[in-house]
């Protein structure tokens, strides 16, 4: 009996968020002759309805791969002389900003190196007059880009 029991409760918790997610989209869809509904929340809302892309950092830690957007200080050519100044790069911003995180990587043809997982535009542009005013980066530019949110 508790076995039955269980089981329709999970059932009724995952039909409950396929149906609070499809409100939302139904929501923010365009028709044409109406208004436009644009929702704005904190992805980790999201996450709680089960939508975006959760994988396991690193550390093993889970994470929500949404859209966002990141700081890109670093943008070299396909050479080893560019990966080491990506590298390095990331290693100054380490030094004035601890608390971000530094993501290097390899994107044929070249290699980049970006900071932050920022949830809106604004937060990466506050971020970013405070790299600009270190006098350090001259290369700073906001992208957007899938991001990792914390579980």
């Amino acid at each position: 009996m508790k076995k039955i029991t269980l089981s329709i409760t999970l059932l009724f918790c995952a039909v409950g968020m396929t149906a609070q997610n499809n409100i939302i989209q139904s929501l923010e869809r365009n028709v044409p002759g109406q208004g436009k509904v644009t929702i704005h929340q904190d992805a980790r809302i999201a996450a709680l309805i089960g939508s975006g892309n959760l994988v396991a950092n690193s550390d093993g830690k889970p994470m929500l791969k949404v859209a966002g957007y990141r700081i890109q200080l670093y943008a070299g050519n396909n050479t080893g002389r560019a990966k080491t100044e990506a590298h390095e790069v990331g290693t100054r911003i380490k030094e004035y900003f601890p608390e971000l995180p530094v993501y290097t990587s390899f994107n044929s043809p070249r290699w980049l190196c970006r900071v932050g997982d920022f949830s809106s535009i604004e937060e990466a542009d506050a971020m970013m007059r405070r790299l600009r005013a270190t006098g350090v980066f001259k290369e700073v530019s906001i992208v957007k880009e899938q991001i990792n949110i914390p579980l």
